[in-house]
C-alpha cells in the first residue's frame, strides 16, 4: 500500500489517503495518518477497504494537494549510514574513516515543524550562501518499543518514504566547530513523501540491508546524483534499534538513512569541484527520486530577512 496525506477539496480537512491506480482515495474516519499506526499493519489494511468501498474524495494523485505523509512527526532521526558518502568526503579531505563509524549508526534530531511535502517550496535559509540537497530515504516506526533488538525493530516499521535534508552548509561549518549541531544547519526544511510506502511492497526487492532501488537527483533538469538504497551499511533495524537504545523508538517517528552516495551538492562539489556543482539558489528546481517510493520536486525561493543579534 502506497499512502499520503492531503487536503481534502470536499471538507478542507487534511485527511490520510491510500493510492490506488493513481488515485487518491481519502478516508472519512481518520484525522491523521498517524492514528492508524501502532500495530502490526492491521489497522492500516482495514483504513485501505475503507477508503476503497466508500472513499471521501477520489483525487488524481497529479491534482491532489499533498501534504507530507506524517505531516508533524514525533521526532525525526537523521542518521549517517552510506559509507560511500562518508568515505568519499573524508578522503577528499585529507581523512581516513574513523574505525568508530563501523561501531556506532551515529545520527542527530531534525526539527519536526520543519517538514515540508514532496511538492512544497523550499526557502533559503536566512544567511545562507551555501544551500544544498541530500537524497535520503527513511523508515517511520510504526509500534513504539524500547530496547528493542535489530531484528525486533525491524518489525516494528510501518513503511518507508523519500526523504530530503536541506542543509546550509555554511551555517552548519561554522555551528559544528563549537561541538554542537547541525541546528540552523539543517532547520529550515526537511521534504517527506510523496508516499509511506508499506513494507510488503519493497520487500521484493530486499537486497543487502535495504533493498534494490535506484536513487537520482537533479538540478534544473541537469543529472547530479546517481545511487542504490541497497547500498546502506546500517539497516533499518540496527538504527532503530540504535535509536531505542535506553529510550523508546515511538509511533510515527522519521528514522532517516542519511544521504545515498553522490546524493548531495558537498560532495560532489568536493570531489569535480563548485564549478560543476554549484551551490543551490532561488529558482532553482531540484527533483530527487526512488524506484517504488517516488519523487520530491521543490523550487528553491528567496530567504526570509535575516535579522541581527546584536
Amino acid at each position: 500500500m502506497r499512502w499520503t496525506t492531503y487536503v481534502s477539496p470536499s471538507d478542507g480537512r487534511e485527511h490520510p489517503a491510500v493510492l490506488v491506480d493513481g488515485r487518491l482515495h481519502g478516508l472519512r474516519t481518520a484525522s491523521r495518518l498517524l492514528d492508524l499506526l501502532g500495530d502490526d499493519g492491521e489497522a492500516l489494511a482495514r483504513a485501505a477497504e475503507q477508503a476503497r468501498a466508500d472513499p471521501l474524495d477520489v483525487v488524481p494523485e497529479a491534482e491532489a494537494q499533498l501534504l507530507a505523509p506524517i505531516p508533524v512527526p514525533p521526532s525525526v532521526r537523521d542518521f549517517y549510514a552510506f559509507e560511500t558518502h562518508v568515505r568519499t568526503y573524508r578522503e577528499a579531505n585529507g581523512q581516513q574513516m574513523d574505525p568508530d563509524w563501523y561501531e556506532l549508526p551515529v545520527f542527530y534530531f531534525q526539527n519536526p515543524a520543519a517538514v515540508r511535502s514532496a511538492r512544497a517550496d523550499v526557502p533559503v535559509p536566512p544567511g545562507c550562501v551555501a544551500y544544498d540537497f541530500e537524497l535520503e530515504f527513511a523508515a517511520v516506526v510504526g509500534r513504539t518499543g524500547a530496547n528493542l533488538a535489530p531484528d525486533e525493530a525491524e518489525r516494528h516499521i510501518a513503511g518507508y518514504l523519500l526523504f530530503c535534508d536541506w542543509s546550509a552548509r555554511d551555517l552548519q561549518a561554522r555551528e559544528v566547530r563549537h561541538s554542537l549541531g547541525p541546528v540552523k544547519g539543517k532547520d529550515t526544511a526537511t521534504s517527506l513523501g510523496p508516499w509511506l510506502v508499506t513494507p510488503d511492497e519493497l520487500e521484493p526487492r530486499r537486497s543487502g540491508r535495504a533493498f534494490d532501488l535506484e536513487m537520482r537527483a537533479s538540478v534544473n533538469g541537469q543529472p547530479y546524483s546517481k545511487g542504490n538504497a541497497g547500498d546502506l551499511y546500517w539497516s533499518f533495524g540496527q538504527m532503530i534499534s540504535y535509536a531505542s537504545r535506553g529510550t523508546e523508538a515511538r509511533t510515527g517517528d522519521v528514522i532517516a538513512s542519511g544521504t545515498v552516495g553522490t546524493g548531495c551538492i558537498l560532495e560532489l562539489s568536493t570531489v569535480h569541484g563548485s564549478e560543476q556543482y554549484p551551490w543551490l539558489r532561488p529558482g532553482d528546481e531540484v527533483r530527487l527520486e526512488a524506484e517504488l517510493l517516488g519523487a520530491i520536486t521543490a523550487r528553491i525561493t528567496e530567504p526570509p530577512p535575516l535579522h541581527p543579534l546584536r
